[in-house]
């Protein structure tokens, strides 16, 4: 509990993958409880392990001025799960020393940028008594709870442009380009990416696919003189053990059709770089209500997008779960009537 007549004091830490947005969050806690509410805010130095080490500074308005389009995080990140034991720290009991840390460092609240695995972690330390807000953020756009996390957008803008400059080579040498897009075990990356870039074939991991079918939905495109076809594959989409999505595909669609195919990996270029302009909005506006949330007192809550209003979940109802895309999507119709194929269409 703050002191009366105290300022509160709050943390922030962001975990897990980087994506594009995490400053611009950072931002909007930090501002709105400095120049709004007259709160104290730590910066927590590379996520959970910033709490076990104690490695944090105190941010001032300055240290937040020029960072709304910083790709990245300034306070670092890390994977580290405060709830699994590790070699590392071999058999401290971590959340036990987070809980003790985070007394000594007098926080009244803790602010936790971060994708499933951080807000499942964030939801077992509000459990443990600390009064913890989640912020959602992933390029995957698979945190239960939220209509969308931001990163996603900048995500989708940077594949959407890699799947235009594939077009050009692929017009130019007839071939069938394969693009494999990241998304976990989530295909929103995929079929945004894929509609928006004109995929002719978008494979994802809710939808079974059938790698005959789509040679043979592909075969026919030659035949119909369609000079050559673009596939966005999901990296989560199911294949032989050992092997790499992208690859496999692009192996068997060449020995099955005997059109000349290519491969690419899109990978981390898909995290780095500056946020896009709706994610720097989304990204701000979800800070500023962590701390609003903090302000009121509502605590073990996840700052959560429905119908484009900013508004808050039970982190216990979040941890754990995987929001992917539903069969029943409205995208997925409208690409069927298109004539895209999600590798089960008839040929």
């Amino acid at each position: 509990m703050a002191t009366p007549g105290k300022p509160k004091r709050i943390g922030i830490l962001t975990a897990g993958g980087d994506c594009p947005g995490i400053n611009a969050a950072i931002r909007g806690v930090g501002k709105t409880a400095i120049l709004e509410y007259g709160m104290e805010v730590i910066g927590i130095s590379s996520g959970f392990l910033g709490l076990i080490n104690q490695e944090y500074v105190q941010l001032d308005e300055n240290q937040l001025s020029g960072i709304l389009t910083l790709g990245g995080t300034i306070l670092g990140t890390s994977r580290e799960n405060p709830f699994k034991k590790s070699a590392a720290f071999n058999s401290i009991d971590k959340p036990k020393l987070i809980k003790k840390h985070y007394e000594e460092m007098g926080l009244d609240a803790l602010v936790c940028i971060g994708g499933n695995g951080t807000q499942r972690t964030a939801s077992l330390l509000a459990e443990e008594g600390l009064n913890i807000i989640g912020i959602p953020k992933t390029i995957d756009n698979d945190v239960w709870g939220t209509d969308v996390t931001f990163g996603f957008d900048s995500a989708l803008w940077i594949a959407v442009e890699a799947i235009d400059r594939l077009h050009t080579t692929a017009n130019s040498h007839k071939r069938i380009m394969v693009i494999e897009v990241m998304g976990h075990h989530a295909g929103w990356l995929a079929l945004y990416s894929g509609m928006a870039g004109g995929g002719d074939v978008i494979l994802m991991p809710e939808i079974e696919y059938d790698i005959d079918i789509v040679a043979k939905y592909l075969k026919k495109r030659a035949v119909n003189k369609k000079p050559y076809s673009i596939v966005v594959i999901a990296e989560g989409i199911s294949c032989p053990k050992g092997q790499k999505p992208g690859h496999y595909i692009a192996q068997e669609i060449s020995n099955r059709t005997g059109l000349e195919t290519r491969e690419t990996i899109l990978g981390y270029i898909q995290r780095g770089g500056s946020p896009s302009p709706m994610d720097r909005v989304l990204a701000t506006r979800y800070g500023a209500y962590a701390v609003e949330l903090i302000a009121e007192g509502r605590f073990g809550m996840m700052v959560s997008s429905r119908n484009d209003s900013i508004m808050a979940v039970p982190l216990k109802e979040v941890g754990g779960k995987l929001r992917t895309v539903p069969l029943d999507h409205a995208l997925i119709e409208k690409a069927n009537r298109m004539g895209v194929c999600f590798g089960n269409c008839k040929v």
